[in-house]
């Protein structure tokens, strides 16, 4: 029997409210993680190497630094007739943008008649996880179902901020019900204090897609969403079939970060995120070399540390220190630092995110904070150690005491300055 045809489509068109001042500049996929990398690279590094080659990014708001990642990363082989391409919100089907996700799709579907495929993956652009599609897209065949949702297990009491699964019992790779958000929720089985929440990752026969979203379109009672209204469509004609994420075997995956999976919707959970990756023994490990997640940055300096002597050193610890760095004379301990950022003598970063091209400058200090592209802390400042200044700066701190100082702000010890749009590119 010949291989199925697979087409990829990722979700990247949202706006990213919650991870404001972070997206005040860009789409939430481009974000910015672990250093070198961006969200939607985790997404596209997991098609890959399930040997998904054939891949569309469909994208809205905010996306020209996107779009650029993309066009420079992701340049994949095209005499073997394998692409990464971002799609823009084009108006195909009338005058307005797109209403929910699977709108998106719905306008897009020239797409599928271009390529023709008899499976497609549907997933989002802003999770961190490990996932080895192709095994999915061989229990979704197998199945017979028309569409198959990807589950993970997760804490009952955080049902309400999730889409749950309930399998049907006399089959348990069957869907009996799926709840957007429920207040309440009944455990597992075999663990009654975990549910099944969707990932938002998918795979549809391809024609039961098309099908899908034409019917939802020609709908005045639907918010156009894959999770909120296709998804449940399914369920209700005993179409859908689940995929338990724990079944998902991913080489090179230690005990420690197997099945690991990051909703980054909040600023916490984002620097959560990160924080995740610098332990001794990850909770999610980028060094696997088995399973590799790929980005952008090529022909960077290697990182630095200058001075070693009585007053001051140059050091990291517990860390990821991305190439280009340079810490001079200061210190680092439990921190993600990003390309092209510099260190001056004497200042010091604590449990902080450091995004590209920042500078700290001689005697400052940065404490449980995100600092954005072309922050500038000036001689003698200092970020998150004073919540209070910190927001009558007009900085945002989360209630868990994570400051973030938006991008290209200029931080003093009695002043700010805000990014001038212009005076720097990059996003």
């Amino acid at each position: 029997m010949a291989a199925k045809r697979v087409l990829a489509i990722v979700l990247a068109g949202g706006e990213g409210k919650r991870l404001m001042p972070l997206t005040a500049d860009r789409a939430k996929p481009a974000v910015p993680f672990g250093g070198i990398y961006r969200l939607i690279d985790f997404a596209l590094s997991n098609l890959v190497n399930s040997h998904f080659l054939h891949i569309v990014v469909l994208t809205q708001y905010k996306s020209h630094s996107l779009d650029r990642h993309i066009a420079k990363t992701w340049d994949m082989s095209r005499m073997l007739g394998n692409y990464v391409v971002p799609v823009p919100a084009q108006q195909r089907m009338g005058k307005n943008w797109y209403l929910g996700s699977a709108d998106a799709i719905y306008q897009s579907l020239n797409l599928l008649d271009d390529e023709r495929p008899d499976i497609v993956v549907v997933v989002g652009a802003d999770n961190i996880y490990r996932m080895d599609f192709s095994q999915m897209v061989d229990a979704h065949i197998a199945s017979g179902a028309k569409l198959t949702v990807a589950g993970i297990r997760q804490p009952r009491s955080l049902a309400d901020q999730f889409g749950v699964i309930e399998a049907d019992p006399a089959d348990p790779r069957r869907i009996k019900a799926f709840l957007e958000k429920p207040t309440s929720a009944e455990g597992l089985a075999d663990s009654p204090d975990e549910v099944l929440a969707s990932m938002g990752n998918y795979v549809f026969d391809a024609d039961a897609l098309v099908d899908a979203v034409r019917r939802d379109a020609e709908r005045d009672d639907t918010r156009h969403d894959m999770g909120g209204d296709i998804v449940p469509a399914f369920v209700e004609r005993g179409e859908a079939a689940l995929y338990d994420f724990i079944e998902n075997d991913v080489p090179g995956s230690s005990d420690r970060d197997r099945n690991y999976w990051r909703d980054v919707g909040t600023i916490d959970a984002y620097f959560e995120a990160n924080m995740d990756l610098i332990n001794i023994e990850p909770v999610f490990n980028l060094y696997n070399d088995d399973w590799p997640m790929f980005t952008g940055y090529t022909g960077l300096p290697p990182a630095k540390f200058v001075h070693s002597s009585p007053e001051r050193v140059g050091l990291a610890v517990d860390s990821i220190i991305s190439p280009g760095v340079v810490v001079s004379g200061a210190e680092v301990h439990g921190s993600v630092l990003s390309p092209h950022t510099k260190l001056n003598s004497w200042s010091r970063v604590d449990n902080s995110v450091i995004l590209d091209s920042v500078t700290i400058a001689r005697r400052a200090h940065v404490n449980r904070a995100i600092l954005d592209k072309f922050v500038v802390i000036e001689e003698g400042a200092s970020v998150g150690l004073n919540r209070e200044i910190d927001l009558a700066r007009g900085f945002t701190v989360t209630p868990s005491g994570i400051t973030v100082v938006p991008k290209g702000t200029r931080v003093g010890v009695d002043s700010v300055t805000p990014y001038a749009f212009g005076r720097r590119l990059g996003a």
